[in-house]
């Protein structure tokens, strides 16, 4: 344990702290949790050094971008289990009912200085933008949900992984940093402050009074969302499934990944310490580095993607020249099938295997990271044109995933249609972006396995 990494810290304004605050206020939005969490730390420090208490504010708003009911509710399920890890510490946490730049600016107006966590797309930038315009107060920004910030890492947009590595490797031991827990000197549990929400015991009584997409239902079943239950995930994993992870985690049929990827994109856990978990744990140093490879360096060079391409991160633009170029060349050619967007979302293809992925993200909300990269490589060949295979092909991953909607996603998704990928051999339809066919699916794992899989799944996602 260390102090904090100063790399993560910026200052949003140049306001100094007011004298006349009240308190020092959080506003948490990205990192969802009560532990290692640079922003909660940095936040507290202040309060100490103020003689104040810390308060922590959420905005909870109706109809996020893209985000439904399975998605609110796995988010729910993690906040209730921050509140009262932070009522733990004598922290008092307002869940407030409205957008969270507006919810910001109401608590800002008695704060000595504000605080907050960092999100890089489009609209969180927006949100920070304006809360430092108008906040009457210092407002600073600190990094908890990259392990190398990145503008540390590089200043533009990455060509691939492998010219992002050497920038990540670079400052990866200092950044492996966890800030130590501050003393909470003044508990904020009886501040007296408009309340929002609280307590969050009632998810779905949380869920009903908010104006949101319900038509797709929850999957706690299968992931309930938190902390804890991200914790006993990753034990298990770390016991069961880490030996032989490099060699096994392409291998659809088996349950040999760690299932991290929702509870990071909520900021329910730290990368920070999921990777510091990882490297002390018990297996061959192969696996170790697998895993790190995946977590850090693929993971950070989709938030590179995100962050030096704000104005089309999400867009066919994003695709990088050649790959653009070659697929318009091929655009017109026959596709031996087609499929309408309604058929592909209720999985009615000629391909069991293809209708098998669909059907663990539409009724589970996770689908194996092999059988993602293939999922999408068909939706391009059986869609009219490479800019509507784009489209359906983002609908879908941000409307089921549970870990839809992030930097992440938008890389995947682009990755399919050429991004962070090179030239390959031309082929009707594709190209030269590369290619994916079930005979190679085929060959690599055991695709039946894998359709018996997804079956006991959605039955385990549906079951009371």
């Amino acid at each position: 344990m260390a102090n904090l990494v100063l790399d993560r810290v910026q200052p949003l304004n140049d306001r100094g702290l007011r004298a006349e605050g009240r308190y020092v206020l959080y506003w948490m939005q990205q990192s969802q949790r009560a532990r290692h969490n640079p922003a909660l730390e940095r936040a507290l420090r202040h309060a100490n050094a103020e003689g104040l208490p810390l308060l922590v504010v959420f905005g909870l708003m109706d109809d996020y971008p893209e985000a439904n009911l399975r998605h609110y509710t796995f988010m729910l399920e993690g906040l209730r289990e921050t509140e009262q890890r932070l009522a733990d510490r004598g922290l008092q946490m307002v869940v407030r009912h409205g957008a969270p730049d507006a919810v910001a600016l109401q608590y800002a107006e008695e704060a000595t200085v504000l605080v907050t966590d960092r999100g890089y797309l489009r609209h969180q930038k927006q949100w920070r933008s304006r809360v430092a315009a108008e906040a009457p107060c210092r407002v600073e920004q600190v990094e908890g949900d990259v392990v190398v910030p990145v503008e540390t890492a590089t200043d533009k947009a990455e060509y691939a992984a492998r010219t992002i590595r050497p920038k990540i490797h670079e400052h990866l031991e200092r950044c492996l940093q966890l800030p130590d827990p501050a003393p909470v000197e003044a508990s904020s549990l009886d501040l007296d402050v408009e309340a929002g929400l609280s307590p969050l015991d009632d998810v779905e009584a949380v869920t009903d009074r908010l104006d949101l997409d319900r038509s797709v239902a929850p999957v706690s079943n299968l992931y309930p969302g938190g902390a804890s239950e991200a914790e006993q995930i990753l034990d298990r994993f770390l016991g069961e499934h880490l030996d032989g992870y490099d060699g096994n985690r392409n291998q659809i049929q088996t349950r040999a990944v760690s299932h991290m990827s929702k509870y990071l994109h909520f900021g329910q856990i730290s990368p920070v310490w999921l990777a510091r978990q990882v490297r002390s744990a018990d297996g061959p140093d192969s696996d170790i580095e697998s895993y790190i490879e995946e977590l850090v360096v693929r993971r950070e060079l989709a938030m590179n993607h995100v962050h030096f391409r704000p104005d089309t991160y999400d867009a066919y633009e994003c695709l990088p020249e050649w790959a653009r170029e070659s697929l318009a060349e091929h655009a017109d050619d026959e596709r031996e099938h087609a499929y309408g967007r309604a058929e592909l979302e209720q999985g009615e293809t000629h391909d069991p295997y293809w209708n098998a992925a669909m059907k663990e993200m539409r009724e589970t909300g996770y689908m194996h990271n092999y059988m993602r990269m293939y999922w999408g490589k068909k939706i391009l060949e059986w869609s009219p044109n490479p800019q509507t295979a784009f489209d359906r092909t983002l609908h879908l991953n941000n409307k089921y995933f549970l870990d839809g909607r992030d930097p992440n996603s938008f890389a995947n998704v682009a990755w399919i249609f050429g991004l962070h990928d090179r030239g390959w051999k031309e082929r009707p339809v594709y190209g030269k972006v590369r290619y994916m066919s079930q005979g190679g699916l085929e060959r690599k794992a055991d695709p039946d396995a894998y359709v018996e899989k997804v079956d006991r799944l959605a039955a385990d996602a549906q079951s009371p």
